[in-house]
């Protein structure tokens, strides 16, 4: 097989199509587009669906993308490092995150990584939606609680939890009677929350008075009195420990894990290497209490 028919193949996978491959590596299209067919001609495989204005892998082009793309970058890595005399992390990676996590840490870790690892060009995206790590060319993904994929793999770097909270100017209701509530969306349609109380359990009944997308934005509607609102513990134990909000217990339910994603595969980046390395060294124990200590840092 044409090692470079097979990395101009990868090079338009990667970017979706002949013109954007194109621009991106400096390079003539129909000379990108020639080696493409050639490489289908010696498998004698189609490897795009090519329509009128768009570019789409077949299953055997997305299956011959995911099993050499990893391996080419491998050597590409390889031979830089070799010819640097040297295997430090370098070049392009690409990471999603979700919201909050985003807003809260992720611009710190990043500054901090691009500090270590100058020859890295880190790029991270913010979103909370399932992405499609080959199809949209991520290295990396920090997802909260996802749902099992065998294409991936990962671990658990930090684990959080749950607890109502609430200025102290409100007051906490007697059990049946509605609480003034801020909450997360449209979607979260509770009418109680169940918590924990050093007492056993308890349940708040709850009326929503104010939806907000962001949890940082949660955060701080709770801080002006509006109401009382579930929050993440990592995000409010400033306040807490500050008294400028009270605790009303911790909601029962699974606990809140963020993972660490990539595809499965023997080969792994040195920058994804890297990367995980870095962000086992900032949460080493992967708690509540080191996430909040390194927001308020």
């Amino acid at each position: 097989m044409d090692l470079l028919a097979l990395a101009d193949f990868n090079l338009v996978a990667r970017h979706g199509g002949f013109g954007r491959a194109a621009r991106a590596a400096g390079r003539p299209k129909a000379t990108l587009s020639r080696r493409v067919a050639e490489l289908e001609a010696a498998l004698d495989l189609r490897l795009f669906e090519r329509g009128a204005r768009a570019l789409r892998l077949t299953q055997e082009g997305r299956a011959l993308y995911e099993r050499t793309g990893a391996l080419l970058t491998e050597l590409d890595e390889t031979a830089a490092a070799i010819a640097s005399g040297g295997d430090s992390p370098r070049g392009r990676m690409r990471i999603s995150a979700p919201l909050l996590f985003s807003q809260t840490a992720m611009g710190k870790l990043s500054a901090e990584f691009a500090l270590r690892y100058p020859e890295v060009r880190l790029e991270v995206t913010t979103e909370d939606r399932s992405v499609d790590m080959v199809e949209e060319g991520y290295d990396l993904v920090i997802r909260v609680n996802p749902d099992p994929d065998d294409s991936l793999v990962g671990r658990i770097f930090l684990r959080d939890r749950l607890v109502v909270v609430a200025s102290p100017d409100l007051k906490r209701p007697s059990e049946g009677i509605a609480v003034p509530a801020v909450m997360r969306g449209p979607g979260d349609q509770l009418a109680t929350w169940e918590v924990k109380v050093p007492s056993g359990r308890s349940r708040i009944a709850v009326d929503p008075v104010l939806r907000l997308s962001s949890l940082v934005m949660v955060r701080d509607a709770v801080r002006a009195g509006v109401g009382a609102a579930r929050v993440p513990v990592s995000l409010v134990s400033h306040d807490l420990a500050a008294g400028t909000l009270v605790h009303w217990g911790d909601i029962e339910g699974p606990e809140i894990a963020l993972w660490t994603l990539y595809p499965s595969r023997r080969l792994l980046s040195a920058r994804v290497s890297a990367f995980l390395d870095f962000i086992k060294e900032a949460f080493p124990m992967g708690t509540p209490d080191e996430l909040a200590a390194f927001i308020g840092r």
